[in-house]
């Protein structure tokens, strides 16, 4: 696993290194990292995500999940519809990207479920000074197979600046009220995102997120530091890596989310 990481970082620097000077592109995705981007796609555009996930669990099996597909359709200048399916396989449940699936199994049994997701977005400002450019996430998500089938409430709210030297600061809060084994809890996931251009086709960021639940008999705490990067590949295919490590004995101790973008 190490060494296909290793070998897919080297790749993509070797794509971004050698692609001709273009305009800059950015299709603005939302799984390139943790932080959601802080803009809608364009009205009449389509944006399609997709990553494969691996989470080496405290405890238990591994969770693997995929396609984490997400559809975006631009809508108007500032909505857009937002719809996706997701098959987790694994013991734990996902803390790592924008997908929320159940908690788990008590015995660290394998868990299985699939799940869609449907919801919007909407700009909410643009940066003007010291305030941020802004938008928020309405979205939910309903299991169609597993342990557990009420459906999830998520909202998100971001906020981002362009820095003087070229670089990006994004910062969300998420919140989840999730249904788990034993009963409904909250879940509560701040982050903030440093990206920072290389060329006009690579970037990579530096990102801290956290997990961290209300309302289950042991409330948990699993924040989590995470590198990666993305490149363009074409004008409309972006190919992207991220990888974490859990900050606390609740948190997962790695994590990889190898995904791709294209837009039409």
């Amino acid at each position: 696993m190490r060494s296909w990481l290793m070998a897919a970082c080297i790749v993509a620097a070797g794509l971004a290194v050698q692609a001709p000077a273009a305009e800059e592109w950015d299709l603005g995705t939302d799984r390139d990292a943790f932080t959601p981007c802080t803009h809608c796609v364009a009205p009449g555009v389509v944006l399609v995500e997709g990553s494969s996930v691996f989470i080496d669990n405290v405890t238990g099996l591994p969770t693997n999940n995929y396609p984490e597909s997400l559809l975006r359709i631009g809508a108007t200048e500032w909505l857009e519809w937002r719809f996706g399916v997701n098959y987790g396989v694994g013991s734990q449940g996902n803390v790592v990207t924008s997908v929320e699936v159940g908690e788990g199994t008590p015995d660290g049994s394998t868990l299985y479920e699939s799940s869609v997701l449907y919801g919007l977005k909407v700009n909410t400002s643009a940066q003007d000074g010291l305030m941020p450019q802004s938008c928020f996430i309405m979205e939910a998500s309903t299991p169609t197979y597993g342990d557990v089938f009420g459906t999830v409430p998520v909202a998100t709210a971001v906020a981002g600046w362009e820095l003087p030297i070229g670089w990006r600061l994004d910062t969300a809060i998420r919140y989840a009220y999730s249904e788990g084994l034993a009963d409904w809890f909250s879940r509560w996931t701040p982050s903030a995102v440093l990206r920072i251009p290389v060329t006009e086709r690579f970037e990579v960021h530096a990102e801290w997120f956290g997990s961290f639940t209300a309302g289950e008999p042991d409330s948990r705490s699993q924040p989590f530091v995470s590198p990666g990067f993305h490149v363009l590949l074409t004008r409309n295919i972006e190919m992207g890596l991220r990888v974490g490590w859990g900050l606390t004995s609740d948190a997962a101790p790695f994590f990889s989310d190898a995904g791709i973008a294209w837009r039409f």
